[in-house]
């Protein structure tokens, strides 16, 4: 039965069957533009007041551009060890019972809980040359305080719980008579899990990757204390920013904190992109 031009605009108009979508959808806008959007403009805008040459003296002198180097390319590295030992992890918690599980489960979650400023004082007292594992470490050559190293191990220990609980629920989720079926077929362990498993969490694993990878990037706390904060060896973003600010240079501190910002987001979206496309993909299947 044909729908007449005006039947159909009358559906559409319709009344949505969420009350107060108008009021709610305005309090988010207005929530989200007072919390995240009015201070990001902010950044620019003090940024502005520096003329083009000032901002690119800034943003390109040779101790801010190693930072930018160790502040991205550390976050990366963490996150991509981070994405492949939280799978396993992930996947021992899901698929296996064993003495102390919960106990483990709840130490997952202490990256969140713990004050960051502590963790970095922990792993510094672990890893510094007098400390219980660096002391054995530095006879071998091996040094991890005052490093990129420690660096990474900082990075590692606050963003793995983000890895663990995103895929966490997806594995839980995952139904088993398809793992059984591949089985039947003749598919053994290895192809089950690249060929029936992977593609299911893959989506997953790159959300858990973009979330320990910002929140890498952004650490401050756990960081300064185990790096050393060695100009051009192991010197972050963040302490630079913060290092501007005390000098009262407050349009320095933005313009570096604008190119985070836009590197940051820029990568995200890629992510983000990444995510939406193979969702896509495997559902076109």
């Amino acid at each position: 039965m044909a729908i007449s031009l005006a039947q159909r605009l009358r559906i559409y108009k319709q009344p949505s069957i969420i009350p107060g979508f108008k009021l709610t959808l305005g309090f988010t806008l207005a929530y989200l533009a007072l919390v995240v959007l009015i201070p990001l403009s902010g950044l620019f805008f003090q940024t502005a007041t520096l003329s083009w040459a000032q901002i690119w003296e800034t943003v390109s002198s040779p101790r801010v551009i190693e930072a930018y180097k160790i502040s991205f390319g550390l976050s990366i590295l963490a996150a991509l060890i981070n994405t492949f030992f939280g799978l396993i992890l992930a996947w021992v918690l899901c698929r296996y019972r064993f003495p102390g599980k919960r106990l483990l489960d709840a130490v997952v979650d202490l990256p969140f809980a713990l004050p960051t400023a502590v963790a970095g004082i922990a792993l510094t007292a672990l890893y510094a040359p007098q400390g219980w594992i660096g002391q054995y470490l530095v006879p071998m050559g091996i040094k991890v305080a005052f490093t990129p190293i420690g660096i990474i191990i900082a990075l590692m220990f606050v963003g793995l719980p983000f890895i663990v609980r995103t895929v966490e629920p997806i594995l839980q989720d995952l139904d088993s008579e398809l793992e059984e079926a591949a089985t039947s077929l003749g598919a053994n362990r290895w192809q089950t899990f690249t060929q029936v498993i992977f593609p299911s969490i893959f989506p997953a694993l790159l959300t858990g990757f973009a979330m320990a990878f910002a929140r890498g990037l952004g650490e401050y706390g756990s960081v300064i204390f185990i790096a050393g904060n060695i100009p051009q060896v192991s010197e972050i973003v963040p302490l630079l920013i913060v290092i501007k600010l005390e000098q009262y240079d407050y349009a320095g501190a933005t313009a570096i904190a604008c190119v985070m910002l836009v590197a940051s987001f820029l990568l995200l979206f890629i992510i983000n992109w990444l995510q939406a496309w193979t969702g896509n993909n495997k559902a076109g299947r």
